[in-house]
């Protein structure tokens, strides 16, 4: 396939000034970034508004998914004192909602779980009234997992679909879609209060009627957000762009998102997972039957 060329909308500059001072008042060298490790577009932008992501469980993942940037190897041992530092570099950015993501760990017989539960209750430990979502993973499946990760009460509970299931086989080796679905639909059962939130990148090949059909698939396991972005290779060795997909038909997709029942998306070039992920809460703290799910315990 040959490269496809890269459109006037997707020019956004990264200034590597906000990058620094973002890493340095993060003030610890141990503590990682998905926005670095993944060369998220995004970084500039966030890193000058005091926003991070934080990748946790080393950096190093188990899994050989085509379209990341996330280095593959063999992972070092789990650091315990991990989830205070990351708690104690979210306090020093001033964040009110925190996003906590991880490499996959399937080296570990929980996934690497009882580190995303530690490191809410670290944060939660600290006092301070923030919002916490979490980008987990599928544990493989491993119902008592994510019940106990469910039940540590982060205020977003996310994983995300990334693709139709058509282009599982290239893009997302050793996942699996119905089970992602499944991860999702049991988050849900374990606690029906819980906000829900998952995400697909277009541009991998896909067709229109996947896309929507994907959307439906997410929609019917209960989810509540959905993110929707354009995907954009991160290196030579990683999956080419097949498609760059205009703004207008990412404000299709959305209000088709919203037609199957998702409380709030998110669609453009630029969006990510934990691309403006706060504004999801927000969004629906404004309705009155909806505010009880905010700030959770």
């Amino acid at each position: 396939m040959g490269s496809v060329m890269r459109p006037a909308w997707l020019n956004k500059k990264i200034n590597l000034r906000d990058c620094a001072e973002m890493r340095a008042r993060i003030d610890d060298p141990g503590l990682n970034t998905v926005c670095e490790e993944a060369l998220c577009p995004n970084i500039g932008e966030c890193s000058k508004k005091g926003q991070a992501t934080f990748l946790i469980l080393g950096k190093y993942c188990t899994r050989q998914c085509a379209f990341c940037g996330v280095k593959r190897g063999i992972p070092p041992p789990v650091d315990p004192a991990e989830p205070a530092r990351v708690a104690a570099g979210a306090a020093r950015l001033g964040l009110n909602h925190i996003v906590i993501t991880s490499v996959t760990r399937d080296d570990l017989a929980d996934g690497g779980a009882q580190v995303f539960i530690d490191t809410i209750g670290s944060i939660r430990a600290m006092g301070r009234r923030v919002t916490i979502e979490i980008l987990t993973p599928d544990f493989n499946f491993n119902k008592d997992v994510i019940r106990k990760v469910a039940f540590s009460s982060p205020d977003i509970f996310a994983h995300n679909i990334e693709t139709v299931p058509r282009l599982y086989a290239k893009a997302r080796k050793g996942a699996d879609y119905g089970r992602s679905l499944s991860v999702l639909a049991y988050i849900k059962e374990c606690d029906s209060s819980m906000p829900v939130k998952s995400g697909i990148m277009l541009g991998l090949g896909e067709m229109e009627e996947e896309v929507l059909g994907t959307i439906n698939d997410i929609a019917r396991t209960g989810c509540d957000f959905l993110s929707i972005g354009q995907y954009l290779a991160p290196g030579k060795n990683h999956l080419p762009v097949a498609e760059y997909l205009p703004p207008e038909k990412f404000d299709f997709y959305r209000e088709k998102a919203y037609a199957s029942g998702f409380r709030h998306v998110m669609s453009g070039p630029y969006v990510r997972s934990s691309y403006l992920s706060g504004e999801y809460l927000e969004k629906i703290s404004k309705d009155p039957e909806k505010v009880d799910i905010i700030g959770r315990k």
